[in-house]
C-alpha cells in the first residue's frame, strides 16, 4: 500500500499528532472528498482534528483518537487503491468498525478494508458495524441463523445480500422470502386482487431488498422460474425447502406453531435464517412470539446461530438510532 505513519516527538502526549502518507495524489483526493467532507465527516465522529500537508494527513487528539483515526484513514486509503469507490456510508461502516479487518476464512467472502463484502449483481454489500460482521459470518458458518434486534441494524437486509451471493456462486438453488401476513397494528380491510396482489403488500420490504442485489429483469425470470419465491409464511405449510436458502422476516409475529412448522420445513442442503424485533410484536393480545419462544427453546443446539443488534447498529438516518434509545430509556424507566 504504500502508506507509512509518522508520531513526531512532543513535550506533550496531548498535542502529538500522528502523520499519515499517502504516495498517490489523485487517491488522496478521493480519500479527503469534495471540499474535504469525508476528512470533515471523521473528525466529527472521531473528535479529532485532520490538517492537509501535500501528500500527507496529520491527525491531532488525544492518542487512542488519533490512533483511530490513522486506522480508519488507512482502510479507506486501501479501499480506493483496490479500485473502489468511497461514500459517506462506506466511511460510517469504516468508523463504526474503527480498525483494520481480521482474516476470515471464507470461500464467498471477500475482504476489504471495512471488513466483509458480499458480492450480489448490482453492487457489493459491506458490513457497517462488528454485529453485522460477526452476523453475516454465522450466517455462512451455520444451517440456522438468527438476527434478532430493532430496525434498521440491517438484519433482512443482510440475510437477503447473502443469499444472493449463495445463489449467485451456486451454494443453493433457489432463494425463499417470507414473512407472517401480519398488520402492524391497523385493519386495513379486504384488499382487492387475487393472491398475489393480496398478499403483496406485505411482502414489499423483502422484493425492495431483493430489488437492490438483482437488475429487476433478472428477478422477474427468476420468480417465473420459481427460483426465487416470496410467500406469506402460511404458505409454506406441508413444504419441504431444499437446496435453498430461506428467510423468515418480521418472525416476532409468528405464532408459537407456525415457528416450529416453518424451521421443519428446513431440507438438504439449505440455509435459514430468521429475523425479527422483540419489541414489535403486532399479534393479537395473549398470543405468544414464535420467535421468543424458539430463542428458548434453541439456544445452545449445534448450527443454530444468535446475533443480536441494539442502536448502535442502526444504518438507517442517525435519527433513527436515538429514537430507538429514546424509547429503549423510557421502557426501562417504566420498568
Amino acid at each position: 500500500m504504500g502508506i507509512s505513519a509518522l508520531t513526531p516527538p512532543t513535550a506533550s502526549e496531548d498535542i502529538v499528532e500522528t502523520v499519515v502518507e499517502f504516495p498517490d495524489n489523485r487517491l488522496l483526493i478521493d480519500l479527503c472528498g469534495e471540499f474535504d467532507r469525508n476528512l470533515a465527516q471523521i473528525e466529527h465522529q472521531m473528535g479529532v482534528h485532520v490538517l492537509r500537508r501535500g501528500n500527507r494527513l496529520a491527525v491531532i487528539g488525544d492518542k487512542a483518537s488519533r490512533d483511530q483515526a490513522a486506522a480508519v484513514l488507512r482502510s479507506l486509503y486501501a479501499r480506493l487503491e483496490s479500485g473502489r469507490t468511497l461514500s459517506a456510508g462506506d466511511i460510517d461502516g469504516a468508523l463504526r468498525m474503527g480498525r483494520a479487518p481480521a482474516e476470515v476464512g471464507e470461500q464467498q467472502i471477500e475482504l476489504f478494508s471495512t471488513g466483509v463484502e458480499l458480492r450480489t449483481r448490482k453492487k457489493p454489500i459491506e458490513p457497517r458495524t462488528e454485529a453485522q460482521k460477526a452476523y453475516v459470518q454465522n450466517l455462512f458458518q451455520n444451517e440456522l441463523g438468527f438476527g434478532i434486534g430493532p430496525a434498521g441494524t440491517g438484519k433482512t437486509y443482510l440475510a437477503v445480500a447473502v443469499g444472493v451471493t449463495m445463489f449467485i456462486s451456486g451454494a443453493v438453488e433457489k432463494i425463499i422470502l417470507s414473512r407472517p401476513a401480519v398488520e402492524a397494528g391497523e385493519r386495513l380491510g379486504f384488499l382487492p386482487g387475487d393472491m398475489k396482489e393480496k398478499v403483496d403488500p406485505y411482502m414489499q420490504p423483502l422484493y425492495d431488498a431483493l430489488n437492490d442485489f438483482l437488475p429487476a429483469k433478472q428477478v422477474q425470470k427468476l420468480m417465473e422460474e420459481k427460483r426465487i419465491e416470496i410467500a406469506p409464511l402460511a404458505f409454506m405449510r406441508g413444504r419441504t425447502l431444499s437446496n435453498a436458502f430461506v428467510v423468515l422476516d418480521e418472525a416476532q409475529n409468528a405464532t408459537t406453531m407456525q415457528m416450529k412448522m416453518f424451521l421443519t420445513r428446513l431440507g438438504e442442503g439449505s440455509r435459514m435464517v430468521i429475523t425479527g424485533d422483540r419489541t414489535q410484536i403486532d399479534l393479537p393480545r395473549g398470543v405468544a412470539s414464535g420467535l421468543q419462544e424458539a430463542e428458548k427453546i434453541l439456544k445452545g443446539v449445534k448450527g443454530v446461530s444468535f446475533n443480536y443488534f441494539n442502536s448502535k447498529d442502526v444504518v438507517r438516518h442517525p435519527l433513527v438510532a436515538r429514537i430507538i434509545e429514546a424509547y429503549e430509556a423510557n421502557e426501562a424507566s417504566a420498568g
